[in-house]
């Protein structure tokens, strides 16, 4: 979210001199200027990719880079920017000023040029966001007159710049006061369905219920108008998300994404209109798409996130709607009926101090609160008048922090939760960007600062490209092929993918692509390894790593990490290797922490009853998301033994609550609570810093040939039947403690 009002700033704070002066006229580079944009030629187009941190310059740069040097077909075009925000940048023919391509001003992220002095000086690129906001594209292009690169970047600018001048704050503007620092909005809700005739028709409210009567399967727009009403003028830079979800007080996270079609201002420039395309036949909207029962009515919810001016964070107004579902031949327009929703919102703010300020940034203002009208009137019928009157800081009730959340009930966290954010540091992201420009000369070895900055987490938008090259998969096109083959053949594995990742938008839709491309690789891998075949818990390693690389290369990973580094032991041999992963995990209790050690033992709790999904999914299957992909990190750099330093880090900080527990209540303990405690990024992060600090391979060495010397003397002792017994009981008790996984052979 972050990321966008950034980029808005980006093209002055990297390109300041662009901005001084007009560029003096230029020979055939110079831009011919017509009614709404300016148009470049000579320009060569150089192909375009996919990129995960679209603000990184130097992500950006690296790109461009790359396709400057590879690009086997470039394509002679005219290039046409807007001069205002609410245009499109467009991609012509040269020879006949035909549109090949266009981006819309507000999807354009960010804008790069060449270094002076290195072989892409003479090129310039722009990221923008494809699609929806979770993948985002690289467009690199080069000039012919390598001075028209600054006229260029000059006009991007200035199309991003023009529709804050008129109202943009400076910061000499006078600080706020309790009475003036809460600015009103407005915002309407229109929703428009396919009239069948080619155009989209604003559908009217029930006179009674006022509900929006909606057609089952008609396409639908959702249009939404956004207009100030008192204080000084904020100018609102762009929105960068329109997000649409069945019911009334829904979570974040089950907000969906609708693909933008417009943003711009109205006739009069008082309010600014937000379109967005709502395509009611996908799962996530089932609920809205089917007929309600007569004088019945469900709830919908809208939300618009909008970047304003120099506003530290974006704004999300969030608007809860009646809807009804109509049969067709229902009758659905009345005549002067209204066909909006409006709702007033209080958007306070406080002014930051200059040392709270980013260096360089344009921000001036943090928002403290943002409430509706709707939900003030709640509060004074609801509050008592002690409530009311303590004068409390924010204007809205608080609601509960996020890792507090259902912390009491018994309902585990499901698989695939928790938010991880692509924004990262730009000094981490160029030390990483340097460390890889290193390592990409040699990748036969590791370069030497590597582990330290893996403990620290790899950055999000970095971990596709970091996991391959850890795993050793730079050179895996034989794997590449074979996995093409495999998933051709029949499998023995049967289609329960849907529980995987649950939580995780990606994987939720029975049949969608998430879980068909998780099912192709576990398909693959049963084929590919006859020996282990399908086990359950490959489903959820292989969810983590299909959310950062395509399936091929996630099936090369996952194949890696099986048989170099051990995974597969795992599931050998009646499980022999899992045995004496839990005696290694019970020594250590036993060293470092001995009161919980002798606790369990007194309990006759057992390492197998709570560890076997720590091992076998690597922590993948109940645990928040941001501390699975840290503990890949570390796997994939360290070694399997970093689960032990996990596991006893968890012990570790658990050890109060678990020392107070039955064996009941210890089990339920792991199961709940303990998953559900990380999903706070702080609590994740400190539990991390204490796993990585912990020191355990030698003592993992010692501990194994412990184990090992314990099985031979029990072998020696038994008789051949009795050791069959023996082996059988174990493995029949262990099974029934995997919590339902499933062993499956091809």
């Amino acid at each position: 979210c972050v990321c966008v009002c950034v980029c808005v700033f980006s093209l002055e704070s990297l390109f300041p001199s662009l901005l001084l002066d007009e560029p003096s006229d230029l020979s055939p580079g110079t831009p011919v200027p017509d009614e709404d944009s300016v148009v470049f030629s000579k320009l060569t187009y150089l192909g375009c990719a996919s990129v995960n941190a679209p603000r990184s310059e130097v992500e950006a740069l690296r790109m461009v880079s790359i396709l400057r040097s590879q690009c086997q077909m470039p394509l002679d075009i005219t290039l046409s920017v807007p001069g205002v925000s609410e245009g499109t940048v467009r991609l012509l023919d040269p020879q006949t000023s035909t549109e090949i391509s266009n981006y819309p001003i507000y999807k354009i992220l960010f804008c790069v040029r060449g270094h002076d002095g290195t072989p892409e000086s003479d090129c310039f690129a722009f990221t923008e966001s494809h699609y929806n906001s979770e993948i985002f594209r690289i467009h690199v292009f080069r000039c012919e007159i390598q001075e028209a690169v600054s006229r260029i970047l000059y006009s991007f600018a200035t199309a991003f710049r023009r529709s804050a001048n008129k109202a943009s704050l400076t910061a000499k503007a006078p600080p706020l006061t309790p009475d003036t620092d809460v600015f009103t909005f407005t915002v309407s809700l229109e929703i428009k369905e396919d009239d069948g005739k080619g155009t989209f028709s604003a559908v009217s409210k029930d006179k009674d219920r006022q509900s929006f009567k909606l057609r089952p399967g008609m396409d639908k727009k959702i249009v939404i108008y956004v207009q100030q009403t008192s204080n000084k003028e904020l100018a609102i830079e762009r929105c960068f998300g329109l997000l649409l979800s069945p019911g009334k007080n829904v979570k974040n996270s089950d907000m969906h994404l609708l693909d933008l079609e417009s943003m711009g201002k109205s006739s009069d420039g008082k309010s600014y209109i937000i379109t967005g395309s709502w395509n009611p036949n996908t799962p996530q909207f089932q609920a809205v798409n089917e007929e309600t029962p007569k004088d019945k009515f469900m709830y919908m919810t809208t939300a618009v996130d909008l970047v304003i001016t120099e506003v530290e964070e974006p704004v999300r107004f969030l608007l809860e709607t009646r809807v009804r579902v109509c049969s067709p031949n229902d009758r659905l327009f009345w005549p002067f009926s209204k066909r909006s929703y409006t709702e007033t919102f209080y958007l306070k703010l406080r002014p930051m101090e200059n040392k709270e300020r980013k260096s360089n940034s344009d921000t001036l203002y943090e928002v403290v609160s943002v409430e509706s009208e709707t939900e003030r009137e709640r509060r004074k019928t609801t509050a008592s008048p002690g409530i009311l009157s303590s004068g409390s800081h924010g204007s809205m009730v608080p609601s509960p922090p996020e890792d507090d959340e259902e912390e009491d009930n018994d309902e585990p966290l499901l698989s695939g939760s928790g938010d991880v954010s692509k924004e990262c540091g730009e000094k981490i992201l160029e030390t990483w960007g340097d460390l890889l420009s290193k390592w990409h000369l040699n990748l036969a070895v590791r370069p030497k600062q590597l582990p330290a900055l893996v403990r620290s987490g790899v950055p999000e938008a970095l971990r596709g490209e970091v996991w391959q090259l850890l795993a050793g998969c730079h050179n895996n096109d034989h794997l590449v092929e074979e996995y093409r083959t495999l998933i051709t053949k029949d499998s023995a594995i049967t289609r329960d993918i849907n529980r995987t990742f649950p939580a995780h938008d990606y994987f939720k839709d029975t049949g969608g692509d998430g879980q068909d491309s998780l099912y192709k690789i576990c398909k693959a891998y049963s084929v590919y390894d006859e020996e282990i075949g399908y086990c359950q818990g490959q489903s959820f390693l292989a969810a983590v790593l299909l959310l950062h690389m395509p399936e091929e290369q996630a099936f090369s990973v996952l194949v890696k990490i099986m048989f170099e580094y051990g995974l597969r032991e795992l599931f050998k041999q009646n499980f022999e290797d899992l045995h004496c992963k839990f005696f290694q995990l019970e020594r250590l209790m036993q060293e470092y922490i001995p009161d919980l050690y002798a606790h369990f033992l007194n309990l006759g709790l057992e390492a197998h009853m709570y560890a076997s999904q720590w091992f076998l999914t690597l922590f993948t299957a109940k645990f928040p998301l941001y501390m699975v992909f840290h503990i890949i990190d570390l796997l994939l750099c360290e070694g399997i033994s970093v689960i032990f330093n996990v596991a006893l880090a968890l012990l570790k900080t658990s050890k109060d609550d678990l020392l107070q527990t039955d064996f009941e209540g210890a089990l339920k303990f792991f199961r709940v609570p303990v998953p559900k405690r990380y999903r706070s990024e702080e609590n994740a992060k400190k539990l991390m810093e204490l796993a990585c600090s912990m020191k355990v391979t030698k003592k993992l060495k010692k501990y194994e040939k412990e184990y090992h010397t314990i099985r031979e003397q029990q072998e020696q002792q038994e008789a051949p039947i009795e050791r069959y017994e023996v082996d059988l009981s174990c493995v029949r008790a262990h099974d029934a403690s995997l919590l339902g996984f499933t062993h499956l052979h091809s």
